[in-house]
């Protein structure tokens, strides 16, 4: 398998890579035929995307996709990070095989879902609705639905009744995820493991 120049420099020296505290947007996918799982953080500053931090777990492609997403969104307007596509990451990237095409998908999605995140967190604090004094997680409990099957939770249940996963608090994010699951659906955080 052939990769250009500029892919095995974002493979092996990969740009803004980590996570992001207080992020303003977090957009997760993953391809569960590959395994390739993605996690990008987005900070916002007066309608441009002022930072961004991934997580890759998955092959070279994947890795550079996400590094090469990372540098095509900063500075840029959230319209024009909207505009990032699949075919502009492969082309900025000099092409990726066939068969890898489907990690630069992965990292578009990504960067997309983090803004979507973003613009629903904007949403909500501007809706009349919305209280401040409300901590991060009973706004997910008061959403009454389960982050896993979408079923309704009532009040501050620990426990869906309809998928019956049972809830603890992510030590990062705060908010509720499987308490026998590795990583928070919300942020992507790992548990430490004892």
């Amino acid at each position: 398998m052939i990769y250009s120049d500029k892919v095995m420099d974002h493979f092996q020296n990969p740009r803004n890579v980590g996570t992001m505290k207080n992020a303003d947007g977090v957009g997760q996918v993953g391809n569960p035929v590959c395994g390739d799982m993605m996690t990008f953080y987005v900070k916002v500053e007066d309608n441009r995307i002022a930072d961004v931090k991934f997580q890759t777990f998955g092959c070279g492609a994947a890795i550079a996709v996400s590094s090469m997403v990372s540098e095509m969104a900063i500075g840029k307007t959230i319209e024009e990070a909207f505009k990032i596509t699949n075919e502009s990451v492969a082309e900025e990237l000099g092409g990726l095989p066939k068969n890898k095409m489907h990690c630069s998908n992965l990292g578009a999605d990504a960067l997309h879902k983090a803004i979507e995140n973003y613009q629903e967190k904007q949403e909500a604090a501007e809706s009349p609705a919305s209280t401040p004094e409300k901590s991060e997680e009973s706004e997910d409990f008061d959403s009454c639905a389960c982050p896993y099957c979408e079923g309704a939770i009532e009040g501050l249940e620990s426990t869906c009744q309809s998928c019956h996963i049972e809830f603890e608090d992510c030590p990062e994010c705060h908010k509720p995820m499987n308490k026998s699951a590795d990583d928070c659906p919300h942020c992507g955080a790992t548990k430490p493991r004892v």
